[in-house]
């Protein structure tokens, strides 16, 4: 089986044309008329990639995008019918990769679909390699082991699994509610302070212990590992 694109598009014949096209080229095709039942359906990990009207009944575009990236980093093309500058800076600004303005060339949309496929899965194939390191600092997936200068660094399951996510996304500045949602899971959503308490302990036993500055604070944003 192909690929999984999800389009939601409330204009039944665009939505069609595009299923029809995109089945030709052998991608698995799912539809959603409205934004709720696009949320619903993007959020399913077997989707790979999101093709987005911006106008939709229900819930707009733009805030089913904004809605999808506090879960997802699912490639998202976004389609506007009106060739207005601040709707695509708005999209891009809120997690969009990309976007098109319709009325659209659909050899330039499937080029671009195969872009943001290639990336995505050449960007997991770089994070399933088994040994993380950053700073002298080496994480071994498979074993849950973590050293420092080949020093045993001894840390419970789930400050492990914080620290691989926060290696895996290195150089960017990840929210407290993302780094909840993606190592503590939706039961936990709200209590963003879990985060500040797992940090510190981070710190305890890998910064303050060898000296090092590795987990850095983006006042009023978030956390992030610099591999600088």
């Amino acid at each position: 089986m192909g690929k999984k694109i999800l389009i939601v598009e409330d204009e039944q014949k665009i939505a069609r044309f595009l299923e029809l096209e995109l089945q030709y080229e052998g991608y698995d095709v799912d539809i959603a008329n409205n934004g709720r039942k696009g949320l619903e359906k993007a959020k399913d990990s077997s989707v790979d990639l999101v093709i987005l009207d911006l106008m939709l009944p229900g819930l707009s575009g733009i805030e089913l995008c904004r809605r999808l990236r506090q879960s997802s980093d699912v490639p998202v093309i976004m389609l506007t019918a009106k060739d207005d500058t601040s709707d695509k800076v708005m999209g891009l600004d809120i997690g969009a990769d990309d976007y098109m303005t319709k009325p659209f060339a659909i050899e330039e949309l499937l080029a671009r679909i195969r872009v943001l496929l290639k990336r995505k899965y050449r960007s997991k194939e770089e994070d399933n390699s088994n040994v993380l390191e950053i700073k002298n600092l080496k994480l071994y997936k498979d074993s849950y082991r973590v050293e420092y200068n080949g020093e045993k660094v001894e840390l419970t399951k789930k400050e492990f699994e914080l620290l691989e996510f926060m290696m895996i996304n290195k150089n960017i500045v990840m929210s407290r509610e993302k780094i909840l949602e993606n190592v503590w899971g939706y039961d936990y959503f709200g209590e963003t302070n879990l985060i500040d308490v797992y940090v510190r302990y981070l710190r305890s036993k890998i910064d303050q212990k060898y000296n090092i500055s590795l987990i850095e604070t983006i006042r009023g944003v978030g956390y992030t590992i610099r591999d600088e």
